[in-house]
């Protein structure tokens, strides 16, 4: 390992050092045998780590990394992070309110638990844990690649990905095991810290460095990167204004009932934390722009990258000190962890209430189990990593769009009463064997249009129909009641 390499692997494992030790001591003074203080916070998270936990989810390797990636390849179509997760947030002013108060009437942990209470079935519960963990799994192992291909460059190939691998599945464990959601929320303060001090740099330096100011910059990708300025994009095909359109809406709804995001919902201290909070994260996506047009900059500074979610990392690696490229390794690498921790904590709790501890009593004991299913998933991302490398990335392309499927289930059950347990369920699998089929067979997107959106319609459409012609008429503490109801809070 050169002198360099030396340098930027110590700062990042200083970083790395640090976000265990801060995860570590989140936990204190935890009661070990209360679950809601390990997988939601115990519901006290106030607006600033409600905040950074929710920005934490957003700002994923695929965000650092792949988002400057994408418009390397694909161009401008690489906004629609932007679109999707402003209109997610956005949606988040109605959603997050109406399941956390849900939620704490009825002492909730996870949107199986809400599903399975709302339709008195445990079954349901148990089914909607199986689902979300097959489409949660390519996540965890995305950001186990995404930290992988970090820790390579950073080292300058010195550290292969195998190591990489093994750390990245370390370190997240080491806090979510100890301190739960809300190691998660305080690691995300040094991560959110280190990627926006992190992307201004950058942002700065690229454009003065390699083409003497923004105003050269932009004016080449205008004159000489025309394609990647519309859609669908220099590659042509599939990504156009439809797939666009359609997949801002589709991953905007879906945003708000992501398991991962609904445990941020749950963990809060109010719904008008979550109202507060939904008014500021739209904001912090401007960020995201960074990424994107530092892309678009890598195809006149590193052209013909077989792996182009390492474009940024490229076009800086030869010309940062090894100590700063070192921190900006750092930020990629959070990045990474957080979001892994979270998906892997969210598994290990449903599973836990829905399946392997339904019918234990005690809060340790269901804790115990979860820690245990949130250690084996880890293992299980991680093997497949290894062994099977390109079968979760396929999969992941299934991810968002299965689980937009769980929408007519976890939030329009709780707006209309005569939905029935029958007609959402139906309606669920259906979308989910539309999206599979269309994926499998190629045509994702369908005409243009995202094979989720095609899936929600059908799940919409028989979730309906099937309530209409069967309706349900639940007993009204099944239904959510107004927040002013004064009803009681459970652990």
């Amino acid at each position: 390992m050169t002198g360099g390499a030396v340098v930027s692997v110590a700062i990042l494992a200083a970083f790395m050092v640090a976000a265990c030790a801060l995860g570590i001591r989140a936990g204190r003074g935890q009661d070990k045998a209360d679950l809601a203080q390990w997988s939601i916070g115990g519901r006290s998270l106030g607006i600033v780590m409600t905040l950074v936990l929710m920005a934490g989810e957003t700002y994923t390797s695929f965000s650092y990394l792949g988002a400057a990636g994408w418009s390397y390849t694909y161009g401008i179509s690489g906004l629609y992070l932007v679109a999707y997760l402003s209109i997610g947030m956005t949606a988040t002013y109605l959603v997050g309110p109406l399941l956390w108060n849900y939620a704490h009437r009825h002492g909730l942990h996870n949107i199986s638990d809400l599903v399975a209470h709302r339709f008195a079935a445990p079954w349901l519960g148990a089914l909607l844990a199986v689902v979300a963990t097959v489409f949660l799994l390519p996540y965890i192992q995305l950001q186990i690649t995404g930290m992988g291909a970090v820790v390579t460059s950073v080292s300058y190939g010195a550290i292969g990905l195998g190591l990489s691998y093994l750390v990245a599945f370390l370190i997240s464990e080491i806090f979510i095991l100890a301190s739960g959601l809300r190691g998660s929320a305080w690691v995300s303060v040094l991560k959110d810290i280190t990627v926006v001090l992190t992307l201004a740099l950058v942002f700065v330096y690229v454009p003065l460095k390699f083409f003497g100011g923004y105003g050269p910059m932009l004016h080449r990708i205008i004159t000489e990167r025309e394609a990647w300025l519309t859609l669908p994009g220099p590659a042509g095909g599939t990504y156009g204004m439809a797939w666009f359109i359609s997949t801002a809406l589709l991953n905007g709804a879906v945003y708000s009932v992501l398991p991962t995001t609904v445990a941020g919902f749950l963990g809060a201290r109010s719904a008008q934390t979550l109202r507060r909070n939904a008014l500021i994260l739209p904001f912090y996506q401007v960020l995201l722009f960074v990424p994107v047009l530092l892309g678009l900059a890598a195809t006149f500074v590193v052209p013909g990258l077989k792996n182009s979610n390492l474009a940024m990392f490229e076009m800086i690696r030869a010309e940062l000190p090894p100590w700063l490229l070192g921190v900006v390794g750092a930020a990629g690498a959070l990045s990474s962890i957080v979001p892994m921790a979270v998906f892997m904590l969210v598994i290990g709790t449903m599973w836990s209430r829905s399946i392997l501890g339904r019918h234990t009593r005690t809060a340790g004991r269901q804790r115990q189990l979860a820690q245990l299913v949130t250690l084996t998933a880890g293992v299980i991302a991680m093997g497949m990593t290894y062994l099977f490398p390109n079968v979760l990335v396929r999969l992941s392309v299934l991810s968002y769009e299965g689980l937009a499927q769980l929408l007519p289930l976890v939030v329009i059950s709780l707006l209309w009463r005569r939905m029935s347990l029958a007609g959402g369920t139906a309606g669920m699998l259906v979308g989910i064997l539309i999206v599979a089929v269309l994926v499998a067979t190629g045509h994702d997107p369908w005409f243009g249009i995202n094979a989720g959106a095609v899936g929600l319609v059908a799940n919409l459409a028989v979730t309906g129909l099937a309530s209409l012609i069967w309706p349900a008429n639940p007993p009204a503490e099944r239904l959510p009641v107004p927040e002013t109801a004064g009803a009681p809070v459970h652990a």
